[in-house]
């Protein structure tokens, strides 16, 4: 193993509070590279990380824009720190563009609990990423629970498939709505409710009365949606406003209770595992597509099959399927033999 490797987990592991934020930093930048040969020194990084000794709790955040994300994660982060608990946020940011960077910058949003010694708060680019979160970000949870993070919050940018992305690598997915969601609950009925653990209505100091509708309404909703097999809870809508330090104390009580059923049920254990399956398959998508992209005998025609497809003189499956058999994945034909049996 390099230096640079030896020197990471040997600061990761400190008790120094200073160095160990630094270099949980410096790991995950590592990890988000896409460079060759960093990929390789992450990947020895990520085997030689140690497991923490006690697992640390996932806790997954989305919701549509202005719904208050932040202000609820830095408010409940803030709770936690005042508990004595070590919290690490991973904040999935929009990404420009043109420069490929964060456009929000959650830190600049989290002012409090990102100065707070026993918090560490990270922003990352989604890159483009469908599902609106990191391509690392299951490593750099990983990182951070090795660092000794008890609560691991992963915020993702409130992008369609953001919900399915979180709820497939955190022990709890919790959705926020705002108080006047009115029809919008109708859309996302089918699709979110089947995925949400807890549904918090927040903002609910500005109209008590529309976030007590809310609740009723996203109650119904939840009821009424297919929940997960083996699954010992019963999803809860709460209204609440992350301003006021009762009512995320609250919250908290909540998830700690979901927790307790969760562990007695055996489902945290096996809903991880799930996750890890799951994980394997999508890195080796994303390795595939990658190593599609750079092929030099798909990157010397691509341009010119696309090409024809726009401009509807070739057939997408007929190019799809040239492409492929340039790459040599092209699916092998079956045997006269089989085709006849």
């Amino acid at each position: 193993m390099d230096a640079g490797n030896v020197a990471l987990l040997r600061d990761i592991g400190a008790g120094d509070a200073a160095s160990q934020r630094r270099a949980v930093a410096r790991a995950i930048t590592l990890l988000e590279s896409t460079r060759a040969d960093h990929r390789e020194r992450a990947d020895a990084f990520l085997t030689a990380l140690p497991l923490p000794a006690q697992p640390a709790f996932r806790l997954g955040i989305s919701g549509v824009p202005g719904v208050g994300k932040s202000t609820f994660i830095e408010a409940l982060g803030l709770h936690l720190v005042a508990a004595g608990q070590r919290v690490a946020v991973l904040a999935v940011d929009p990404s420009s563009s043109l420069s490929g960077g964060s456009i929000l910058g959650d830190k600049t949003r989290m002012e409090r609990l990102s100065v707070e010694p026993h918090a560490f708060v990270r922003p990352s680019p989604s890159g483009g990423t469908l599902g609106g979160v990191a391509a690392a970000t299951r490593e750099a949870i990983r990182v951070v629970e090795a660092a000794g993070y008890g609560v691991v919050i992963v915020e993702t940018v409130g992008v369609g498939q953001s919900e399915a992305a979180v709820a497939g690598m955190t022990d709890m997915f919790c959705l926020l709505q705002l108080p006047n969601a009115g029809d919008d609950l109708q859309a996302i009925k089918k699709g979110v409710m089947e995925l949400a653990d807890l549904v918090v209505v927040n903002k609910a100091d500005l109209d008590s009365m529309a976030a007590a509708r809310a609740v009723g309404q996203i109650e119904s909703a939840l009821h009424s949606a297919s929940r997960r097999a083996g699954t010992a809870w019963s999803p809860r809508a709460l209204a609440m406003s992350a301003l006021d330090a009762g009512q995320v104390a609250s919250i908290w009580r909540v998830i700690e209770e979901f927790r307790g059923v969760q562990d007695v049920a055996g489902a945290a254990v096996e809903r991880r595992r799930g996750q890890s399956v799951a994980w394997f398959w999508e890195r080796i998508d994303a390795g595939l597509r990658q190593a599609f992209r750079s092929d030099p005998r798909v990157r010397a025609s691509l341009d010119e099959t696309l090409a024809d497809v726009d401009a509807g003189r070739l057939l997408v499956t007929v190019a799809a399927r040239r492409m492929l058999t340039a790459f040599g994945a092209e699916p092998r034909r079956a045997s006269p033999a089989s085709e006849r049996a």
